[in-house]
């Protein structure tokens, strides 16, 4: 990309495109991370919890991310309570509708731009395999990097107090 700027189906992607691309990209870990973290803090999120230490901060984190991205399963130690109810119907909600606007902002300027000719000459092209292989790198090493330290959090401690002989 030096001194060219990229193009896809004639349309010039500028900061402003990839600026929407990356909100939609980080709405969903904000919706998954923020409110977990207020269950692990405060009491009222700890309540409920059928297990302690590590696995229950497994429960936790599994509970928020299958609402923002599904339909809403937990873990069967994880309790029913008012908090849980509430918040969890939030972030499923948000997890649903907050990607969402980027995305149309992302369509709408898209859109707007008048449509040119595309130049082969400097410019990665988007019809080929090595473009898909580092489109889904990219979105997979993203992933990893967003939600891999919380998720392996919990299972890595619980094995490394087993192995030590300690009880939760």
């Amino acid at each position: 990309m030096v001194g060219r700027t990229p193009e896809y189906l004639g349309k010039k992607i500028g900061r402003r495109e990839i600026q929407y691309v990356m909100l939609a990209v980080l709405a969903v870990p904000l919706v998954v991370l923020v409110p977990a973290c207020f269950a692990v803090l405060t009491a009222v999120g700890r309540a409920t919890l059928g297990n302690a230490g590590p696995h229950g901060f497994s429960e936790i984190i599994y509970a928020f991310s299958s609402c923002a991205v599904g339909n809403g399963s937990a873990f069967a130690g994880l309790g029913s309570s008012t908090f849980y109810n509430i918040v969890l119907g939030l972030v499923m909600l948000a997890g649903r509708y907050l990607p969402m606007i980027p995305s149309l902002a992302l369509a709408g300027a898209m859109a707007a731009q008048p449509l040119r000719p595309t130049t082969r000459e400097g410019t990665f092209r988007t019809d080929s395999i090595l473009f898909m292989l580092l489109l889904v790198g990219v979105a997979l090493i993203v992933s990893a990097l967003i939600f891999w330290p919380a998720d392996a959090l919990g299972p890595i401690d619980e094995q490394l107090r087993l192995a030590a002989g300690k009880s939760f």
